[in-house]
This record gives structure tokens, C-alpha cells and sequence, in this order.
């Protein structure tokens, strides 16, 4: 994909969090921490940071780097927070054709490009993007192969009970040590999600907090394994999740909980504190199982 797409993809995401203040007003914006958020290299982050800066969503301070501005204008924030209300970008209209059968298991660049009218270049950024979210692979003749992950209301549960699996128990390897630092931050978010209004928030947004919440919880086991698995299946399952509509209220629910594990870990409660991840992800599943079926339905399984 070309750095200048790339980085354009960037921008957006960045805008969104910035509109949504999950990006807070004063927070230092870090090339690397963006680039490692993102799982991309430092080159198309730059030239989104630099487009920010330009648009005035960002300022550079010397010597110090790139910086969320106080004084962001209300017509800029309200045209950013009224961008998740557009049509359905290419990707998600891919992503929705393929979890309802409307495209074939194995295509063709070629097929793509005809199918929906699109360029060389963006059939190309559809595709990576869907390799990097593990939905698709590239086969080793000719042609692309779209894999069943998270397809069904089976493999979405099974996900969860995989989560179920590997979350608390991270939480209780010997290698697992607390980051005030991140719990901080963390904390920060989850109040955030709880003052902010949440309808005006874009779906991605949305469903991009709660997994961050919990890959930053892992990550704290020292053990970089259950993390690359956790963000994998979380990969997986925003493809059925981007799907459905998300229920506001349900993230009201998220974001307490996730303030209660964070409580919990603040007083050094690891054990609790396990005990309680595993609550949460078992009262999720319960939650999300019937939001699965139903969209099964929906596609005519």
C-alpha cells in the first residue's frame, strides 16, 4: 500500500480519537506509540502527524514532539465527530459482502476490481488490511483466499472461551507486574467513555477501546505470547462486531467493569483482580451470544 494511503488511514483513525477525546486535549502523540498501536511503521505516522499539524488538530513543540491542542475549534470538532455518520468505507463494505456470502470464498484482484468498481491501488489496501486483520490470504498460485474466522456464532463463542482461557491466567503468571502508568491511562479512557456521549462516537472507536483495555492488561504478564494471541482474536472478531450494531448501553456496562479490574489492580488485588476479568469476559459472552445468532440469521444461515 502506498506510505501516502497508509497515512491518510492514519489520519482519520487519529481524528476519530482526538474527536471522541479518547485522545485527550494536552496528550503528547508519539510517532512509535502510534506506530505500535496501529501495527505500522514510523514513515506513514510521521506524514499523518504532519497532516494533523496542518489542519491544527495537532501542534509540534520543539524538542518535544506533537501534542493534542487546547484550542481546537467547535466547527472542527463537530465536522470530525459527524464523519462515522458517512457511508460505509470499502473495507467495511468488503467485510460485510464476505460475512454474508454476497462474495466468494477464493477471488481475484481482477474480480474485485470489478465487483465494486475499485482501482489496482485500493483493491490492494483492502486486501492487506484484511490479511493484517486475519480474515484473508494471499494463496500460493493466483488469486486470494477469504478465511471463516469469526464467521459464525460458533467461532465468535469461541473466541471468548479461548479469552476466557488465557486472560485471567495471564494476570497470575510470576512475570506479571503492575504499571501505574498504564493503569492511569487506562483509567483515564474508561471515565472518558463513561462522561462522553457515546452516540457520536464512531463504531471503531468504540470497539477499538475495549480491546486496548485488554491488550494493555496482558501485555503487564511479561509474557509477549499471550499477548500476540489475544490480538489476533481480537482481529478476528471486529469483522463480526463491525457487523452488528453496537449497543451503546452495553459499553456503559464494559467500561464500569473494566474500572472495577482496574480498581482492583490499583490496591494490588491481582487475584481478585483475575477473578474478576474472568467474570466480565463470561457476563460478555452471555451479552454477545444472542447478537451472534441473530446475525447469523440475518445472513441467511
Amino acid at each position: 500500500m502506498p506510505s501516502s494511503e497508509l497515512s491518510s488511514r492514519i489520519s482519520q483513525r487519529l481524528m476519530q480519537e482526538i474527536a471522541s477525546g479518547s485522545i485527550a486535549v494536552g496528550q503528547h502523540v508519539g510517532a512509535q506509540q502510534v506506530a505500535d498501536r496501529y501495527g505500522v511503521s514510523r514513515t506513514p505516522v510521521r506524514e499523518a502527524l504532519n497532516t494533523l499539524e496542518a489542519r491544527g488538530l495537532l501542534s509540534r513543540q520543539a524538542n518535544r514532539g506533537y501534542f493534542v491542542p487546547e484550542n481546537i475549534s467547535d466547527s472542527l470538532l463537530q465536522w470530525l465527530k459527524d464523519q462515522h455518520h458517512k457511508d460505509v468505507d470499502p473495507y467495511h463494505q468488503m467485510a460485510n459482502d464476505w460475512l454474508t456470502n454476497r462474495v466468494p470464498e477464493e477471488v481475484t484482484e481482477q474480480f474485485l476490481r470489478q465487483e465494486y468498481g475499485w482501482t489496482k491501488t485500493k483493491v490492494n489496501e483492502i486486501l492487506v488490511r484484511a490479511t493484517r486483520e486475519g480474515w484473508a490470504e494471499r494463496k500460493e498460485g493466483y488469486g486470494w483466499r477469504l478465511l471463516p474466522v469469526a464467521k459464525t456464532p460458533e467461532s465468535f463463542e469461541q473466541i471468548y472461551r479461548f479469552r476466557l482461557s488465557i486472560e485471567p491466567s495471564a494476570m497470575m503468571e510470576p512475570t506479571f507486574k503492575l504499571d501505574r502508568k498504564v493503569l492511569n491511562e487506562q483509567r483515564r479512557l474508561q471515565e472518558h467513555m463513561l462522561e462522553a456521549d457515546l452516540g457520536s462516537m464512531a463504531d471503531e472507536t468504540l470497539l477499538a477501546n475495549g480491546s486496548i483495555f485488554h491488550e494493555e492488561i496482558i501485555k503487564l504478564s511479561g509474557n509477549p505470547f499471550f499477548l500476540l494471541a489475544l490480538q489476533r482474536v481480537n482481529r478476528m472478531r471486529r469483522l463480526m462486531e463491525y457487523r452488528a450494531k453496537i449497543d451503546r448501553e452495553r459499553i456503559v456496562v464494559q467500561c464500569t467493569e473494566h474500572l472495577e479490574i482496574l480498581e482492583l489492580l490499583e490496591k494490588g488485588d491481582v487475584v481478585d483482580a483475575s477473578y474478576k476479568m474472568r467474570q466480565h469476559l463470561s457476563g460478555a459472552l452471555k451479552r454477545k451470544s444472542p447478537l451472534a445468532w441473530n446475525w447469523a440469521s440475518d445472513s441467511g444461515k
